[in-house]
């Protein structure tokens, strides 16, 4: 004889026995998802491939050369800083930037939001003819009557094959590289308005070297006007020295419209493209230059923000495949509702009139046309245009560093033979001048000594300004101070990357 506690459960296993059943079945279904022959052709390229070796850097990152995020300040000139700070804060590029990741995050919101219960309330109050044809007895059927239906429905999808999760880690990638890409364009702006600076000073140096130039020739063009006075020269002569002056004040236009040019380029960085720039540029010796090792190693461009960014979308596409694979599998939901219904409003929150209900609700894609596979295909070409996009990224990275340190090696050594050969010429120019002083010698030789002076001086202006300019360079090619821990901690604790990136 069965008692009433089996009475009891056996109700009750009847009750959840088509739902077992139907689990099942779709479990079966699942099985049965083709992902076949669909796969990433694309492969990161490793240190090896990048000509790339093991550093001590590589291996012990404190003792790698660290560069402060604001490494223009290492220059000594305030007036550089207030330029950097000014164009850091005017910059519409900077605000777009921060715009995009601020998108990023709303959506990351957005998608963690599904992985939450749902719940909603609804109220719906209704006059309405019941039909005399169809379902309702009378006297309902025929009749005008008011109905009622108040009722809260809670809903939450369990997340057994992880489509949610991927899209959240998906979207989370994206904020890294949108945190990355705002602090790119950061570092580009600072070396823009940096290596404006920089030229700017380059052609007032030079301005100066050419204003020196057409004194010594109007000097020069006077003296031989006085030997031709006297005789001791002709007319030859005379046109020779002054066919050197047009020369010389073209180019000190030319200098000039450089000068302008070069301030109108710096306003705009700084935002105030309508307003004239008051400075008092500094002599090109009293910038002090950044000692960098010229051993840097390559391995250090992981530091760089774009390669960061990169990495980043890589990690997000491979997430997205994860999500668009988890949409072969059902969806399973726990819903329920509870409310009031009602013929008639004064009887809508009376007794009687309360409802509810509870269960699962499991949907399975079985015949879709080919559009999951079709969507996986899709999500698959992203991942291997994020991978080869970032292979090419750090190639040019490598191209870059490599350019920089060659030309920062470069320079140092002309550096040296130019100082070599401007000290010879200022020796020659104070021979010459002593010479004149003791009367062994006449004024044009003295400018005539002077000449090759200030040819060696245009060139150092020229040379100095290309060591600033290079040092900039290679601070941005090196990432300019860019802390990827800083990204890469957001979501650590809920993000894990099934990519194995090169982090050159």
């Amino acid at each position: 004889m069965v008692g009433p506690r089996q009475a009891r459960a056996g109700k009750a296993a009847s009750r959840w026995r088509p739902w077992v059943l139907s689990s099942l079945v779709l479990a079966t279904l699942s099985a049965c998802a083709d992902l076949s022959g669909i796969s990433s052709q694309s492969k990161l390229l490793d240190a090896n491939a990048l000509g790339l070796t093991a550093t001590n850097a590589a291996a012990d990152p404190a003792s790698a050369p660290v560069i402060d995020p604001q490494w223009w300040r290492a220059f000594g000139d305030a007036q550089l800083n207030q330029l950097v700070d000014k164009a850091i804060s005017n910059s519409p590029t900077l605000r777009s930037a921060q715009a995009r990741l601020a998108r990023a995050q709303a959506a990351s919101d957005a998608i963690r939001g599904t992985e939450l219960p749902q719940i909603n309330g609804s109220t719906d109050l209704t006059r309405q003819r019941f039909s005399a044809n169809s379902i309702y007895p009378p006297p309902l059927g025929g009749a005008v009557l008011n109905t009622g239906d108040m009722r809260a429905a809670a809903s939450w999808e369990l997340d057994f094959f992880g489509k949610n999760r991927a899209a959240l880690e998906a979207s989370l990638g994206q904020v890294r590289a949108a945190q990355a890409d705002a602090q790119s364009a950061r570092m580009l702006l600072a070396s823009a308005v940096t290596r404006s600076y920089f030229n700017l000073v380059r052609v007032d140096a030079q301005i100066g070297v050419a204003e020196r130039t057409l004194a010594q020739r109007t000097q020069s063009k006077s003296l031989v006007q006085d030997r031709v006075t006297a005789g001791l020269d002709t007319q030859l002569e005379l046109q020779q020295s002054d066919s050197a002056l047009p020369e010389a004040r073209l180019q000190i236009e030319t200098l000039q419209e450089q000068r302008a040019l070069a301030l109108n380029a710096l306003a705009a960085l700084t935002g105030q493209p309508n307003v004239p720039l008051a400075l008092v540029l500094p002599a090109q010796v009293a910038i002090k230059n950044i000692a960098i090792a010229q051993s840097i190693p390559l391995d250090l461009l992981g530091r760089r923000a774009d390669v960061a960014a990169a990495r980043a979308r890589i990690e997000a596409a491979t997430h997205d495949i994860d999500n668009a694979k988890a949409m072969f599998y059902p969806n399973i939901n726990l819903v329920g509702f509870v409310g009031y219904s009602s013929i008639g409003f004064d009887k809508l929150l009376q007794s009687g009139s309360d409802q509810w209900g509870v269960g699962p609700a499991i949907r399975l894609p079985i015949f879709e046309g080919g559009r999951l596979r079709a969507n996986l295909r899709g999500k698959t070409a992203d991942l291997d245009l994020a991978v080869e996009s970032y292979n090419a990224l750090v190639i040019d990275a490598v191209h870059d560093v490599a350019d920089q340190l060659a030309s920062a090696s470069a320079i140092t050594r002309q550096q040296t033979e130019l100082a070599a050969a401007q000290g010879s010429a200022e020796a020659a120019y104070t021979i010459s001048t002593q010479r004149y002083q003791a009367g062994l010698g006449n004024y044009l030789n003295v400018l005539s000594a002077e000449t090759a002076v200030l040819a060696q001086r245009r060139l150092a202006v020229d040379l100095t300004a290309r060591a600033l300019d290079t040092q900039v360079q290679l601070i941005r090619a090196l990432g300019g101070g860019y802390d990827s821990n800083a990204v890469n901690s957001i979501g650590r604790a809920n993000s894990s990357s099934s990519v194995s990136t090169a982090q050159p």
